[in-house]
């Protein structure tokens, strides 16, 4: 069962980088009217964007988990009510 779940990841993942490159090239080339620019522009922004998002799940991660948890403890709870 976890392979249909790994591979529907696998597809998803492949699908939504071909949008993500398509959206980046159709905008850049609407923006400059050079293929060249708007190809290099689509290969190099999802690269950067992949970076960002590395390190934006790791403070989410950090963080986020210092805050749920405070959210979470009774003293918020009763201090809320």
């Amino acid at each position: 069962m976890s392979c249909i779940r790994n591979g529907g990841a696998a597809a998803k993942t492949f699908t939504f980088a071909g949008v993500h490159f398509s959206v980046a090239f159709g905008i850049a080339y609407l923006l400059t009217g050079s293929i060249g620019i708007a190809s290099a522009i689509a290969l190099v922004e999802p690269m950067a964007n992949t970076v960002a998002y590395y390190f934006h799940e790791r403070a989410w991660q950090r963080f986020g988990r210092s805050t749920s948890s405070r959210a979470a403890s009774p003293a918020s709870a009763s201090a809320a009510g």
